[in-house]
């Protein structure tokens, strides 16, 4: 039996990309994640792209100092499966050397979580050990976690949106998915969005609302007796071999 493992991520990037280029997830609802993980006491992974963590040091100091995991989430965002190899391998190559400057970075994922098959040996080659840029909701549809290309592949189990749904619809949306559970969600996510010019499903329930259905998840998973890690401790806990 699949032990009840459950991994809270984010993906630190600008606001809502496409469709802004602000920044005010990081200056408001970033620390207001941490806060909350804080008071719940629980670990989780934060994907940076390398531009965040440029233009907010301080912050990605902070997630290391309290015991989170760095992980990469590119340069720019920008979408791998529209750049040709080289251009990709470069920036995975800057993206990873800005981010160690501040800690070991051994989980990555895609921005859109698309990652082409060919760039799996190249984040090998840089030391990764664990890519959850895979979704259960996405073509192929994995139903588990995989190794594959030299790395562990921890699949996503549902859209980022759904963690801001009626706390009584995500209930059974919980209940019914399979461990391990991965969720993600953004920093901009956890700010009152409701009068950015972005589509509705990025504005519905953000802000506070958001901030109290992430403790409602922390406590409903630990009633249910999951245990809430980091993407890289889910996989050692699942037996395979990694360093985190």
């Amino acid at each position: 039996m699949t032990p009840r493992i459950a991994v809270l991520s984010f993906d630190v990037e600008q606001d809502c990309p496409p469709y802004l280029a602000s920044t005010r997830g990081m200056g408001e609802g970033l620390p207001r994640i941490l806060d909350v993980l804080s008071e719940e006491g629980v670990k989780a992974t934060f994907f940076f792209t390398a531009e965040m963590a440029r233009k907010f040091p301080g912050l990605v100091r902070r997630v290391v100092d309290e015991g989170h995991e760095l992980g990469s989430h590119g340069y720019m965002h920008e979408r791998l499966d529209k750049l040709g190899f080289s251009e990709a391998r470069r920036l995975l190559e800057k993206a990873t050397k800005e981010l160690r400057r501040y800690g070991d970075t051994r989980s990555f994922r895609a921005p859109n979580l698309q990652l082409p098959d060919e760039l799996l040996p190249v984040l090998v080659e840089l030391g990764y050990a664990v890519d959850s840029s895979l979704a259960r909701y996405k073509p192929p549809f994995p139903r588990g976690v995989r190794v594959a290309g030299g790395l562990v592949r921890l699949p996503v189990s549902v859209t980022s949106s759904v963690l801001r749904l009626p706390w009584r619809l995500q209930r059974l949306i919980h209940s019914a998915l399979a461990p391990p559970l991965v969720y993600f969600s953004h920093p901009w996510e956890y700010v009152d969005m409701r009068s950015a010019p972005i589509r509705l499903d990025c504005r519905f329930n953000t802000g506070d609302t958001a901030l109290n259905l992430l403790r409602r998840l922390i406590r409903f998973l630990r009633g249910k007796g999951y245990a809430v890690t980091t993407v890289c401790e889910a996989a050692r806990r699942l037996g395979y071999s990694v360093e985190c």
